[in-house]
């Protein structure tokens, strides 16, 4: 998977990872919320972009 990402990918993953975490010292239910939120997205993209492949017939 990191191999996919490339290096600006990578460094969007430990800015999200980053900015949880702090939030999670102050409030860890806000930053449970917020991971939820991030992980939610992440499957409508990617189910989002799997439609779209299929359409093309690239998947």
């Amino acid at each position: 998977m990191l191999d996919k990402l490339g290096t600006k990918g990578i460094a969007g993953v430990v800015c999200l990872l980053s900015g949880i975490a702090l939030v999670a010292v102050q409030a860890p239910l806000v930053a449970a919320g917020i991971a939820l939120v991030v992980a939610g997205m992440g499957l409508v993209a990617g189910g989002l972009a799997e439609n779209v492949m299929k359409m093309f017939g690239m998947a």
